[in-house]
């Protein structure tokens, strides 16, 4: 089937067709619109809708997406695929390393002093609360009534 050519005067013609439809739709949305209570019979405009905020990408972002978009262009054409620019691996300085173990440690040896304190609060309560019921015993021991040695044995 052979494409047509789309001149003016058939552009413009099926503008007019779709302008005339839109009329007839609007028409038909106002009359069921009148059938709602409270209704009115006026077809509301449509909003233009509000401009989208794009979106910022990273210039890296941007590299990546550039990089992608070659490839799949490349792939359409038949052209071999460029290999991806590897990135160099990162290496550690001898400092930085030294530091990281120097925390590492440092870390640890905390962490070590309060499971030892925390153990040391463990026992203590106990030690404090034996205390506490040796004077409970020492001061009841004070205050009860010294009874009678008379009292104590039966006379005969």
């Amino acid at each position: 089937m052979p494409k047509q050519k789309l001149t003016p005067e058939i552009i413009t013609a099926a503008i007019q067709g779709y302008e005339a439809q839109k009329a007839r739709i609007d028409q038909q949305i106002a009359q069921v619109r009148a059938l709602l209570p409270g209704g009115s019979t006026q077809t509301a405009a449509t909003p233009e809708p509000a401009p989208r905020k794009r979106r910022k990408f990273s210039a890296a972002t941007r590299r990546k997406m550039k990089a992608a978009q070659q490839r799949r262009w490349a792939k359409v054409r038949g052209e071999a695929e460029p290999a991806p620019a590897a990135k160099p691996k990162r290496k550690m300085s001898a400092a930085g390393r030294e530091a990281i173990i120097e925390a590492t440690k440092k870390r640890w040896a905390r962490v070590r002093a309060e499971a030892a304190k925390a153990a040391a609060k463990k026992t203590a309560p106990k030690k404090a609360a034996v205390k506490k019921v040796v004077a409970k015993k020492v001061v009841a021991k004070k205050t009860a009534p010294i009874a009678a040695p008379a009292e104590a044995a039966p006379a005969q």
